[in-house]
């Protein structure tokens, strides 16, 4: 198989376009990954991803420590 030296304007135009479309494709509509991450952020708040219920969850198993921890220290005593 042999390739021919000569390249025509038309092939060279084809290739280049090709390439601008390959890209195209790596293209990101984020400018920084700081933009990136504040847009997650906020879709994730607005489906209640990051909602209060967490902080009640903390603190009821506090709760059941410090019970757990006064039943242990009345019972010995």
């Amino acid at each position: 198989m042999s390739i021919s030296r000569r390249t025509t304007h038309s092939d060279l135009r084809s290739l280049e376009a090709a390439a601008a479309v390959a890209r195209s494709g790596f293209a990101c509509i984020f400018s920084s990954s700081d933009e990136y991450e504040r847009a997650l952020i906020t879709e994730r708040r607005a489906r209640g991803r990051y909602s209060a219920r967490q902080g009640s969850w903390t603190m009821t198993a506090l709760i059941v420590l410090a019970l757990s921890v006064t039943g242990a220290v009345m019972y010995w005593v």
